[in-house]
């Protein structure tokens, strides 16, 4: 598919896909044009990128962690390392200091509207 349709697909602009691919993380063929021609599988692994950008994970720490999820017939993938391991427990750490950090704010939110409504 070419790259507009793989945009809309997803919801990721085309000038983000191009980032992807730039980093490592997203590979397209290309056309005798020149044109990008991304395979089916393109969709998940850009949705999947996606969702680890939002856990916070930087796209050096993506590539590295791509090919150690799952491939898309469940079978596990053999390439991560435990420093990999490490680092992403870390990261999962991290996220969940700020989960908690987060909670506390809407906590503090939660006094001062109840205090504004009078409860």
């Amino acid at each position: 598919m070419r790259i507009g349709e793989l945009a809309r697909r997803t919801g990721v602009s085309e000038r983000s896909l191009r980032y992807y691919e730039q980093q490592g993380l997203l590979v397209a063929d290309r056309t005798p044009g020149g044109h990008r021609d991304y395979p089916e599988a393109a969709v998940d692994r850009v949705i999947r990128i996606q969702e680890l950008f939002a856990a916070g994970l930087h796209s050096s720490k993506i590539a590295q962690l791509l090919p150690c999820m799952r491939d898309a017939d469940g079978g596990p993938s053999t390439v991560a390392t435990p420093k990999l391991v490490a680092d992403l427990t870390e990261e999962r750490a991290r996220i969940d200091r700020m989960i908690a950090d987060l909670m506390r704010s809407r906590d503090a939110l939660d006094e001062v509207i109840d205090a504004a409504q009078g409860r």
